[in-house]
Order: structure tokens, then C-alpha cells, then sequence
């Protein structure tokens, strides 16, 4: 059986972060959606809880942290190609999301990442592995 993840992250207003996430390419499971809380499917076993911020504070003590200062997590995502990397980013750049640096272009990894509308740092990835036992130089 394999071990589902779900990343829960505090929003401020939640039909725009559900505006905003559709328009990056995610869906939603409506079974898990409610007025509080969205359910992002971003793969089969991966899933992203938007949860408005006062509905989140009664999962946790701590005080939120204020994203325009703090990092709390950075959220990456792996892709299958530096094409799907790119459509994925500049979608959430055309739906409101700031960079959150230059792209990255090493040998065998691309990336670049952006801040959402609620400021959490995302990553998107891609990864041209070597075959089992070579190393890259």
C-alpha cells in the first residue's frame, strides 16, 4: 500500500487560492472540500490541504507564520520534462504568483520556483537521473 502525503497550508481567502491552483493545471476532490478546507490533487498520493487560516489554527498551538518574512516549508514538485517545468510556473505566474528566484540549470536538474498568492515557497522540478550505478561529473 503506498503511503499518501498531505501537506496542509494556511490561506487567507480560499476561493482565490482554488482559482488560483485550478488555473496552475491542479484539480480538486470535492469530497474533501468544504467552505474551510480545499483538496488539491497534485498526484495520486499527493495532496495539498488549503485550509483557511482560522480553520488551520485549530490543528496547531503555534502561531501561524507571517510568509511575507518566514519560510515555513518549501513545497517541490517533481515534473517530467523542463517543458511541463516551465508551463507549470508561468501558469502560476500569470495567475498572481511572484518568483521566488532565477530559474536553475545544472547538468542534470532544472528548476525554478515561485511564492504563491499566499507567499508559500514552491519549487518545480526536473530531474534527468543517470542510469543505476553511474555517477555524473
Amino acid at each position: 500500500m503506498a503511503t499518501k502525503i498531505f501537506v496542509n497550508l494556511p490561506v487567507r481567502d480560499l476561493n482565490r487560492s482554488v482559482e488560483f491552483f485550478t488555473g496552475v493545471g491542479f484539480r480538486f476532490d470535492a469530497r474533501f472540500s468544504d467552505e474551510k478546507a480545499a483538496c488539491m490533487i497534485i498526484s495520486e498520493n499527493i495532496f495539498a490541504m488549503l485550509l483557511v487560516d482560522s480553520f488551520f489554527t485549530t490543528f496547531t498551538p503555534k502561531e501561524l507564520a507571517d510568509t511575507a518574512k518566514t519560510t515555513e516549508v518549501i513545497v517541490a514538485l517533481s515534473a517530467d520534462s523542463r517543458e511541463q517545468v516551465d508551463t507549470l510556473v508561468d501558469r502560476a505566474m500569470a495567475g498572481g504568483a511572484t518568483p521566488a528566484g532565477e530559474p536553475h540549470d545544472e547538468s542534470f536538474m532544472y528548476y525554478r520556483s515561485f511564492f504563491d498568492l499566499d507567499g508559500h515557497h514552491w519549487e518545480v522540478n526536473y530531474m534527468e537521473l543517470p542510469e543505476d550505478g553511474q555517477t555524473t561529473e
